[in-house]
């Protein structure tokens, strides 16, 4: 694979810091903090947007990354809304959020955008993990981490180790289907 440098849209040094153990020097990927609309509408939507405003910013390839916590009994939501969601709410709020139903089961969903300049191109790379709400349990620092156990675990992410979580979450999966495809254009 040629060696690739991205220019990532994020301030969030957490994600940075996991993004880049799990493509493990296969692609760099320089973090650049760009303020993007919050965009309304269904994630892939919300991806391909957000896409095209960072590449009108950012010379030269550029990747965004737009993470949804899903409740299955709430038909997706907070889906893309995750974050002002935790952020009003907080952990014990999403779970009482579930309250009154028996279905706790969700989805965590990252949706990796890239595209090679403005005038490209937008290719989408989805990443879906299963599982159910939770509880919050473990390290409480990387947001909604403590309440999403994933199917066939028995420990939230939270609960993690980062070395176990890089190997099997939603990014990952994303994470995974972009190294293909820079494989794949090689």
């Amino acid at each position: 694979m040629a060696h690739k440098t991205i220019s990532f849209i994020t301030g969030n040094k957490n994600k940075v810091s996991e993004i880049e153990a799990i493509l493990d020097n296969s692609i760099s990927i320089k973090a650049y903090n760009l303020d993007l609309p919050e965009l309304q509408g269904e994630p892939e939507y919300i991806a391909r947007i957000k896409c095209r405003f960072a590449a009108e910013s950012v010379e030269g390839p550029v990747m965004i990354e737009d993470t949804s916590l899903c409740f299955n009994a709430l038909g997706g939501l907070p889906g893309p809304y995750i974050k002002w969601f935790l952020d009003k709410t907080g952990l014990d709020g999403l779970n009482k959020l579930l309250l009154g139903y028996e279905d706790k089961s969700a989805y965590a969903q990252t949706i990796f955008a890239y595209t090679e300049g403005v005038e490209c191109p937008i290719h989408l790379f989805v990443g879906r993990l299963n599982g159910k709400i939770v509880p919050a349990r473990g390290n409480l620092g990387f947001g909604w981490d403590p309440v999403f156990k994933p199917d066939n675990d028995n420990q939230t992410f939270g609960e993690m180790e980062n070395s176990k979580k890089n190997l099997i979450s939603h990014r990952y999966l994303a994470l995974q289907k972009i190294k293909e495809y820079f494989i794949d254009i090689v």
